[in-house]
């Protein structure tokens, strides 16, 4: 928002900020006093069944098993709202929950991380960050002298480890000097080391003619975890940004720039690699390593292979301003791979990485062959608003995709414009041996009475055997049957719920981190809230 705001008056900016805010400058922030965990509960102890960071495991399949999930296809249409936990002082809950330990860790747009009892919702304890924070928390207990540490990011490109069992800050990273770099891509933790995604994030910078596009890289680093040294850094740019040119206004063009890593990274254990994927380059020249999935070495951080599967994609925002000062001659289709590639292995043994792209296609490459391409199916129209997004699942025969697909309903002007309420992908199975479609889910209709509502899915697909969960940012979370999309159960979260940490709050889109499923209860971040559901509400 800081360049949208950049030209407001101090009066505009402080009644923007009481909209979106909904209180007044001054007023005392809500807090989360009410709805605490009663003291001298048993002692935290990760383990047992869990969704522990951005998918149940280092494959980021997001796939729960019957055994930990406890969920059957039956059950579900019985499922009802256990309780329901509100983020003080924001709108959006987009970060993927992580339950390990009969206890729930969750991060917020308010900048504060949050340890909840996953049965009742109570709250341990709250960290305030440096700023937002949308990644999954990953827990992992360390050390000689064992400690529980959760690991995480922040929107100003800070890693944090803290102490589990009561939010106590170990240590914090600075992944990044640029000051648009972020992390939106969870934290992997594999083998004594936190592998953290970096992205880029100038393309909104760049709607600004004024501002010098751009400097930012894409990067993975490895973090010893117990003290957060630096291991390694590897950017997805290889080459420093210079001068390469100017805009119109005569102010200064760097790259070449982007490639962003907006997804967890995936764990290889069998090769020693760690898998990638990236967006588009903001500047030109293009490079290799744009709109890719790239192998990792994961003891050196050097880059083994990358398959591109957009070439020649250079986009930013400024190709969607009305002035477009900033935006490349030539530019891309903004392609991004914004999800994590997940790694499977068939039943006759050959492996593949299956990636969703912004262009609406989704991919079967090979890893063992320097990601050579298996298949490609399009699934979605794609576009800037359009195509895959946050991620995918799959149950190891089909994979489960979610498509965007959103469209702006009047041509784009300074005043911006409004989402068609007609238009979004829906939920697709793909047959992951050929690519073949199995079936298709079409998107939700929005309720006429809702603002500015779409129909499209942004946030991950969550599966359990037979149903596949899938949030949309028309405010609904749907329960479809594995076997042919027919849809099992559907909640809308847009209504207003009393919270167990005392607020009365919103629920809204669901949007980033998918729902996760543990024992019987399906959580899910929604607007302001968080969300449980269980058989009954029981």
């Amino acid at each position: 928002m800081r360049e949208q705001g950049s030209t407001l008056n101090a009066t505009e900016k402080r009644v923007i900020a009481e909209f979106v805010s909904e209180r007044k400058i001054g007023e005392a922030t809500k807090t989360t006093t009410a709805g605490p965990c009663p003291a001298g509960g048993a002692a935290f102890v990760p383990g047992g069944h869990a969704w522990n960071g951005w998918s149940t495991d280092v494959s980021n399949a997001r796939f729960q098993a019957a055994e930990t999930g406890g969920l059957t296809a039956a059950d579900v249409p019985r499922l009802r709202v256990r309780w329901a936990f509100a983020f003080p002082d924001t709108f959006v809950a987009n970060a993927q929950p992580s339950i390990t330990g009969g206890r729930l860790f969750v991060a917020s747009a308010n900048r504060h991380v949050y340890s909840l009892d996953a049965r009742s919702g109570c709250q341990y304890w709250s960290f305030e960050a440096e700023a937002p924070v949308r990644t999954a928390m990953t827990v992992v207990t360390i050390g000689d002298r064992p400690r529980h540490v959760a690991f995480f990011g922040d929107q100003r490109a800070n890693a944090y480890a803290v102490d589990a069992s009561n939010g106590e800050l170990l240590w914090k990273v600075h992944a990044d000097e640029h000051r648009r770099a972020k992390m939106v891509g969870s934290p992997t933790y594999y083998d004594g080391r936190v592998f953290v995604p970096v992205t880029a994030g100038e393309e909104g910078a760049a709607i600004d003619p004024k501002y010098e596009c751009c400097t930012a890289r894409g990067s993975l680093l490895a973090l010893d975890a117990a003290t957060g040294r630096q291991i390694w850094k590897t950017y997805t740019v290889p080459e420093t940004p210079k001068i390469v040119g100017h805009n119109k206004l005569g102010t200064a063009i760097y790259g070449p720039s982007g490639a962003s890593i907006w997804s967890a990274p995936t764990v290889d254990p069998d090769k020693k690699l760690l898998y990638a994927s990236t967006g588009d380059n903001f500047s030109g020249p293009v490079t290799e390593n744009s709109d890719a999935v790239v192998a990792f070495d994961m003891q050196t951080g050097r880059i083994v292979w990358s398959r591109q599967l957009t070439a020649g994609d250079v986009w930013n925002n400024a190709c969607i301003s009305v002035t477009r000062e900033n935006c490349p001659d030539d530019n891309g289709p903004d392609a991004d791979i914004a999800s994590s590639p997940i790694l499977i292995r068939l039943a006759g043994g050959k492996r593949l990485l299956l990636v969703g792209q912004k262009s609406g296609v989704f991919h079967a490459i090979d890893p063992d062959r320097k990601g050579e391409i298996v298949w490609q199916t399009r699934i979605g129209k794609g576009g800037v608003v359009g195509g895959i997004m946050f991620g995918s699942a799959t149950d190891g025969r089909r994979a489960f995709v979610a498509v965007t697909d959103t469209q702006f309903a009047d041509p784009i002007t300074e005043k911006g414009s409004r989402w068609d309420s007609k238009v979004g992908g829906g939920v697709t199975a793909v047959d992951v041996e050929t690519g073949k479609i199995l079936w298709k889910a079409p998107p939700g209709v929005c309720e006429t009475e809702r603002p500015n509502c779409t129909p499209g899915h942004n946030a991950a697909v969550t599966a359990i055997p037979g149903v596949v969960f899938a949030g949309a940012l028309d405010s609904h979370l749907r329960a479809y049957a594995a076997e042919d999309g027919n849809i099992l159960w559907d909640f809308d979260t847009y209504k207003s719920f009393q919270t167990v940490n005392g607020l009365t709050a919103k629920g809204g889109p669901l949007r980033g981190g998918g729902p996760a499923v543990v024992d019987g209860t399906v959580y899910a971040g929604a607007g302001s809230l968080l969300l449980a559901f269980s058989v009954d509400g029981r």
